[in-house]
């Protein structure tokens, strides 16, 4: 029963039911008929490609639970690892540390920089290189581990080296077979909570200590995105290219004007004119005035050019050390900037033709006086024809240097008017790129609370993307779900069983951050080069904070997909959270404590949840379905805004909505090995009696066997080795009555 391997068939002839004696009559149910559908949905569907490259390592237990009707339906609980517990942690290590090398780069590339501004490139290259020694150190150990495993044991949780590979992740999958449905399936992801259990929780979690990061980061603060900061390294290069080509072209033309040719001098015109106005366009750009205004923002008075260089090296903001004769910016500065090379340029040409006018009318003049003086040779025989006068074609001396004495003050104001432009504007960009570079390292905290955070993410985006492509698979052949993805995206719903007292307020602050930062995610599905499991697992490719997971599919499967997902279009992903304590420091924390981040955590998911239905119910009102989750809406907000200790509806109603919107399901508790069991056998057994009328009178039964005999049992086993919920009898007492296991099976 792995799922996997087929070993033989069997054939029920006769059912006796439980307390039946041998010589009553039989049920009326046939008993072939299940085991045939069963057996079909496992073996066509299970066994496929696209399962066998997600799914490994898989445990069954197959029950037999009788409905409101005395009928019999069958019920396959399968719990499987994934290899994506270490591919994705992988993959994304990777990612970071290319783009971590990307930017040391880029900021070398600026060249040499002043004191203050090469300070604050040494901040971003030593950050960088402390996160990518730290990352290539993971990375080469999880290639290791990997080979072997695809589990990291709640046991492993504050291993160093696995700190980003998520704790316990398995997919808890359950198949229904009755006489009225064949092979319905329902999902739960189970991880344990996306967090940093390695640097440990003593001064907090990610919530907490970014926001201690963000009231030490000085207010005025400026970041700009990683496009602009590319935009910026082109303007640079542009300038860097441009700027000796004009001074080039102004030399020429200060020699060319020793020659008095005017054609010559009319073309070197011509390129220098051409040229200053790539320089000009390049200069034009927003983003240089918008980055001066940056920088004039940062300090209440005008920054010149040699100002620029006061940048600090520690928030990456303008010190106060500006000099002394503070005048009010004027945005339209850098306006006047550029636009004094143009009027510059206008000079020289409307002096070259000035000049080559007046040479004009020199020769005119002088032709004519030598005609007269031809026309009287007779009585002025004395007239050498070694005279200046007598050679038309020859400039006189005084005429030559009257024609550089006149361009050169001209030319010099181009190339002061230039050299000034492009001051600015490598200032205004070495801003730019360095402020990015400073944004996306330093100024999102020490390397350490940045790694926390990748590690986090890390964790979370392995257990959502298993979710996805699990749902993926399920649904490809769901027209609706399909339009739903590339119209408004998929939701996540993340189910929490974190008490807010002691470390779990860490966890929890943890896992709210990481599950923040999958908003930042979407997914692509793309056509596989080949059916072989490595080239149906999903790759990595964008930046944080842009992520793109591309899920690969099958030709076949892929051909049958919507024309806008086969071309590309990007899935969103929409994360929420929901958390509602029910252990006994739970109780300690309602008592004594503080549960407002519970509260905060779930208000502010309950109003992205509203969001994610109404942009749903706006774009796609015929989705089966949409229309009615008003009510369960309304149910949730209810929830949340209700004072009610260890309210658990809050957890039964969003995961309803989870379902009712196609969503991807997930529970977490710290380790995902005894809350979470108590948690996910309750929902199975709540859908067995909701959507397969499983009989009132035998739901606790269902219950009690699958949280006795079931694949929970079996994760308790390969965690700690023990077979026994870790509870006490003690701490039962606090726990809601439907998440206490059955007698013998805690300890």
């Amino acid at each position: 029963m792995d799922g996997v391997s087929e070993v033989g068939e069997v054939k029920v002839s006769r059912l006796q039911m439980e307390g039946e004696r041998e010589d009553e009559t039989p049920s009326e149910h046939t008993c072939p008929a299940l085991c045939d559908s069963l057996h079909g949905s496992v073996h066509d569907k299970e066994n496929s490609p696209m399962m066998r490259a997600v799914l490994c390592a898989a445990v069954c237990k197959v029950y037999r639970f009788q409905t409101e009707q005395q009928r019999w339906m069958l019920v396959r609980e399968q719990m499987a690892e994934t290899p994506l517990s270490f591919c994705l942690p992988r993959l994304l290590l990777s990612m970071l540390t290319h783009s971590h090398m990307t930017r040391i780069q880029e900021v070398k590339e600026l060249g040499d920089l002043s004191p203050h501004w090469e300070g604050l490139r040494r901040d971003v290259i030593n950050h960088c290189n402390q996160l990518i020694g730290c990352y290539q150190e993971t990375l080469t150990e999880l290639d290791r581990l990997s080979v072997s495993s695809c589990f990291k044991s709640s046991s492993s949780k504050t291993d160093r080296h696995l700190q980003f590979v998520p704790t316990n992740l398995h997919s808890q999958r359950m198949e229904v077979t009755s006489p009225d449905s064949r092979g319905v399936w329902y999902d739960v992801i189970t991880v344990g909570a996306p967090a940093d259990h390695y640097q440990a929780f003593k001064h907090g979690g990610l919530r907490r200590l970014l926001s201690k990061h963000s009231s030490h980061t000085h207010s005025l603060s400026v970041s700009f995105s990683p496009e602009e900061s590319s935009r910026a390294r082109l303007l640079l290069l542009s300038v860097s290219q441009l700027q000796p080509l004009l001074f080039g072209l102004a030399e020429e033309l200060l020699s060319v004007s020793l020659e008095l040719n005017s054609a010559r001098l009319q073309q070197v015109l011509d390129s220098l004119a051409h040229q200053t106005q790539r320089f000009v366009h390049a200069l034009k750009d927003e983003l240089v005035q918008s980055a001066l205004l940056a920088i004039h923002s940062l300090c209440p008075a005008h920054c010149n050019h040699s100002s620029h260089a006061h940048v600090a090296a520690g928030n990456g903001t303008l010190r106060d050390r500006l000099p002394a004769n503070r005048e009010e910016y004027d945005e339209e500065e850098w306006d006047r900037a550029w636009a004094n090379v143009t009027k510059s340029l206008s000079c020289i040409i409307a002096m070259a033709d000035r000049l080559r006018g007046r040479e004009e009318r020199s020769l005119e003049v002088t032709s004519s006086e030598r005609l007269e003086a031809t026309g009287d040779s007779s009585s002025q025989n004395t007239a050498s024809p070694s005279s200046p006068s007598s050679s038309p074609s020859s400039p006189s001396p005084s005429s030559t240097c009257s024609w550089q004495e006149e361009l050169l003050p001209l030319v010099v104001t181009l190339r002061d008017c230039v050299r000034e432009a492009v001051g600015k504007a490598r200032a205004a960009m070495t801003f730019v790129v360095l402020q990015g570079a400073m944004g996306a390292t330093v100024a999102r905290g020490t390397a350490r609370l940045v790694q926390r955070r990748h590690a986090v993410f890390s964790q979370a985006l392995s257990a959502v993307v298993c979710g996805f492509v699990l749902k993926l698979y399920g649904s490809v052949e769901d027209p609706d779900f399909l339009q739903q993805l590339h119209t408004v995206g998929v939701l996540a719903q993340f189910e929490g069983l974190l008490s807010t007292y002691g470390d779990e307020v860490g966890m929890l602050e943890d896992m709210e951050v990481g599950v923040a930062d999958l908003s930042g995610v979407a997914f692509a599905v793309t056509e596989a080069k080949t059916d072989q499991p490595d080239d149906l697992l999903p790759t990595l490719s964008g930046a944080w904070g842009g992520l793109v997971v591309e899920v690969p599919l099958p030709s076949q499967t892929f051909a049958a997909l919507p024309r806008e997902l086969k071309e590309g279009s990007l899935i969103p992903l929409h994360p929420v959270l929901f958390n509602i304590g029910i252990n006994q420091q739970q109780s300690l924390a309602e008592r004594f404590g503080d549960s407002s981040l519970q509260e905060r955590v779930n208000k502010e998911s309950c109003e992205r949840l509203k969001t994610y239905c109404s942009s749903l119910r706006d774009r796609l009102p015929h989705v089966a379905g949409i229309q009615s989750v008003s009510d369960l809406l309304s149910s949730l907000d209810r929830s949340v805004e209700s004072k009610k200790r260890k309210n658990v509806e809050v957890l039964w109603t969003a995961a309803s909505l989870c379902r009712r919107l196609n969503g991807v399901r997930l529970t977490s508790c710290k380790s995902a090995k005894d809350r979470t069991a108590m948690s996910v056998t309750l929902e199975q057994c709540v859908l067995l009696r909701e959507r397969h009328t499983l009989s009132q009178q035998h739901f606790s039964q269902a219950l009690h066997c699958m949280r006795r005999e079931g694949c929970r049992m079996e994760n308790v086993q390969k965690n700690v080795g023990s077979r026994k919920f870790a509870f006490s009898s003690v701490q039962l007492l606090t726990f809601p009555k439907l998440y206490r296991p059955p007698d013998g099976s805690y300890g």
